[in-house]
């Protein structure tokens, strides 16, 4: 069974915030990192892991993005800050 991850990616503390969906949270952070991907983390300069979580399967981190993408930025924030402090 294969594990899927939700990430986000922040520009610096407070900044800008991507949401994503994986299934090799390593590679996907080293692509961000260098601008390998996605235009958007390229032109906002969003490269630094600040939370992730698994999902059992592709079509439960799907919905757990989508749902994290309709939160309020405060409830992002503050998502974070629950396991990411600094």
């Amino acid at each position: 069974m294969k594990t899927h991850y939700v990430y986000i990616l922040a520009s610096k503390r407070n900044g800008t915030l991507y949401i994503g969906v994986t299934n090799d949270i390593i590679r996907r952070v080293y692509e961000h990192k260098n601008d390998l991907i996605n235009e958007f983390t390229k032109k906002y300069k969003v490269h630094m892991l600040v939370y992730y979580e698994h999902a059992n399967d592709i079509y439960s981190a799907i919905q757990r993005e989508k749902s994290l993408k309709k939160w309020e930025r405060k409830w992002k924030i503050e998502l974070i800050e629950t396991i990411n402090p600094d």
